[in-house]
Order: C-alpha cells, then structure tokens, then sequence
C-alpha cells in the first residue's frame, strides 16, 4: 500500500465514520433518555433515502401513507386513553398525529417539490414525525418495563419496519442526485463534492447538538431526564414528551443521513439495518452515553472498515463487528454491576 492509496482510504473512511458517527449519537440520545436500544435506527436511513429518490422520480413516497396510518393510530391510542382517566398533552398529540402528516400530504400532494432542497425539506418532514409515532405506539405503553423487554420490542420493531420497506419500495435499490457534483484533485487524490457535504453537514449536526444540550433550555430538560428520570420528573419536566422529542431527532439524524448516503451508494430496503449497527458499535464504544466517544467509535469503526476493504475485503464485517468484543471485555473490568432501574 502506497501513500496514496492510504489516503483515499482514509477519505473513505472519514466520510463512512460520519455516517457512523450521526446514527452513534441518535443511538445514545435515545437509550440515555427513554433506555430504548433503539434497532430500528437504521430503517430511517432507508426510508428517508428511498423517500428522496421517490420524490426525484415524480413518485409519491409510500412513508407519507405510513405516517398518515400511525398518526391515526396513536391519535386513536390518545382518545382511548384519555377516556380511561389519562391526563393528555393535546397541544403535542395533535402536532404528531395530525399536523406534521398534514404539511407532508400538503408538501406532497400539493407543492409536490422538484427542487432539491424542497424535496430534501420534504423528506425530513415525511421521516422525523415517524419517532415519536412510533414511540407513541409501541414504547410509551412500555416505559416502566426492563431493558431486555424494550430490546426484544426492538427487535420486532426492525422486523416490522424491513417488511414494510420491502412492500413499499420492492427490493431494487435507488440512488438520488448528488448535492454537489464539484470534483476536487487535492494533492493527487480525488475528492468529489459530495463527500465534503457529508462531513460539513455532520460537523454542522454535531455543533448543533452540543449546543442543543449545552445552552437550550428543552437540551438540558432531556440531559436530567436522561440523568436521572425519577428526579426529572419530580423537578416538573415531562419524561413522556422527552420521548417524544429524543425519538423525533433519531428520526430526523437518520432521515439526514438517508439523504447524505443516497447519492454515494445504492440504498436498498435494507440497507439501513448494517448502517444501524455499526453505529450501535460505535456506540458501545461509547459505553452508550459519551457523545465524544461515540463519535470517536464511529470514526475508528469507519477507518477500521476502510482499510479492511483493501486488506481483506471478504472479512471487513467481521473485523468492524469483532471490534465490539474488546471494547465490551474493557468496559466489564471498569464497571459495576447495578440494578436495571429508571
């Protein structure tokens, strides 16, 4: 291996690490708000990827009858709640179950965008209300139960979601428009305008998040819930909208990253369940509550991927997965076992 080929691995790795590095930190918002290991993280990828390329292909996304379905669903859910005797926040029931898949058929149906950034607003709009949704509907019912049990719900969650992917879309692949077609010759090594999209809007994302948790007030409401849920609900904030809203930024990271991808490689009904889950590595390296070190994660899980690619590229899944075993050996000596409990 020459220095050049070092390098465009290491460019390839960069630009996957970011990818990684989004679903790490959807991950970890997630598990340390509402303690869900969060499977289906990738299927958000896919759907807003093959979303995009539906609209680009003057089709009608097939997730805007999906979410139109579970905001019925989970509005019907609220009724029957509220008349069991359930307090109902209706101000952010009828956001989810009613308004945000209203603007998506308005934007779909209606505007039915052909420029790309409006296809792109499009997309984040058909893909983000789809967490909370789904939060609603299948993890709030749930909220006092083990990790374990959340886990197999998960599990059955991501079945779900795949079959759903493979009935609305077919199992052929789609690829969407590049942002940027700007090529770049950086020293000998070729740099296409898409990959610098990629990592700007990561580094963009990332910056945001930091703020997000650091200065807003709704932030650092989710950083107590996540640090301990019992004291965040006595001191008066809503543990059951934190759910709410940490769902709604999974959603919204991988709908970003769906959208990142998709003029990179070819995305398939599936595709986002392995994207998901080397994100989950990077996590774990994380221990699944540092963001820093789940970034980090994600950027060796990425570079650990690339360099594979060329040196035995028949074992790179292995090599990236193997990954997990040290870090979970290190991790048992430095920790305690503890109770699951809120």
């Amino acid at each position: 291996m020459d220095l050049q080929i070092a390098l465009l691995l290491g460019q390839d790795g960069i630009v996957n690490g970011a990818v990684y590095g989004l679903m790490a930190l959807a991950l970890v918002l997630v598990f340390s708000v509402t303690r869900v290991i969060f499977i289906p993280q990738g299927e958000f990828v896919a759907f807003g990827a093959l979303s995009m390329a539906a609209l680009q292909g003057g089709r009608t996304p097939a997730t805007l009858w999906l979410l139109v379905a579970l905001g019925a669903m989970a509005l019907v859910v609220e009724v029957w709640r509220w008349k069991r005797g359930a307090t109902i926040d209706w101000r952010s029931a009828f956001t989810w179950c009613v308004a945000f898949p209203a603007v998506a058929a308005v934007l779909v149906l209606g505007v039915k965008p052909t420029s790309m950034t409006m296809q792109a607003i499009t997309t984040l709009v058909l893909i983000a209300p789809l967490g909370p949704l789904l939060y609603r509907l299948a993890y709030r019912p749930l909220a006092d139960a083990t990790v374990l049990m959340l886990l197999i719900v998960s599990v059955a969650l991501h079945g779900v979601l795949v079959g759903l992917g493979l009935f609305f879309f077919g199992a052929e692949g789609s690829r969407t428009t590049p942002f940027s077609d700007v090529r770049f010759d950086i020293g000998g090594i070729p740099v296409s305008g898409q990959s610098i999209v990629v990592v700007g809007v990561t580094l963009l994302l990332v910056i945001a998040m930091f703020w997000f948790f650091g200065r807003s007030m709704v932030g650092k409401a989710l950083r107590a819930t996540a640090i301990n849920r019992v004291g965040a609900r006595l001191s008066g904030i809503p543990t059951e909208l934190s759910g709410d809203l940490s769902f709604a930024l999974a959603a919204l990271i991988g709908a970003v990253s769906g959208l990142l991808i998709a003029p990179i490689t070819t995305v398939y009904y599936d595709t986002g369940f392995l994207i998901g889950l080397k994100g989950f590595v990077a996590a774990i390296v994380g221990g699944l509550a540092s963001y820093p070190l789940a970034l980090a994660g994600a950027l060796l899980v990425g570079l650990l991927e690339a360099f594979s690619s060329f040196w035995a590229s028949a074992y790179k899944e292995v090599l990236v997965f193997t990954l997990i075993i040290p870090v979970l050996w290190w991790r048992s000596l430095r920790s305690h076992h503890v109770e699951d409990e809120e």
